[in-house]
């Protein structure tokens, strides 16, 4: 069994890595090439999906309950294309089952 350390270590670990992955995806408004990619998503209710559910869309979905992901950690973290993930992330907006939150707007916010 775990001790209290290697838990508290192994979750550190997690969310550290977790963080730094959002992080370096999100670029800076001026480097966005691909539409939409200024933009993160985080879930407000679970959508209807009857009929296009996959175990991939599945786990962004949960992620996206706990906490904002952008496009890029979606095609990143899944093998979703690129189709898949933009008419996923318009048939949430089309729902209001996401809020939407742009992070060009923190952009400009440095740690001191």
């Amino acid at each position: 069994m775990p001790s209290v350390l290697d838990s508290l270590t192994s979750w550190a670990r997690k969310t550290t890595t977790t963080f730094a992955e959002l992080r370096m995806s999100v670029m800076p408004r001026s480097e966005v090439d691909e539409p939409g990619e200024g933009l993160a998503y985080q879930l407000r209710h679970w959508p209807d999906l009857s009929g296009a559910r996959t175990a991939d869309m599945l786990r962004a979905l949960s992620v996206m309950s706990h906490r904002p992901v952008n496009r890029r950690w979606i095609l990143a973290s899944t093998r979703l294309t690129a189709v898949e993930v933009d008419n996923l992330i318009a048939r949430l907006i089309a729902q209001d089952a996401v809020t939407v939150i742009d992070t060009g707007r923190y952009a400009g916010l440095g740690a001191g």
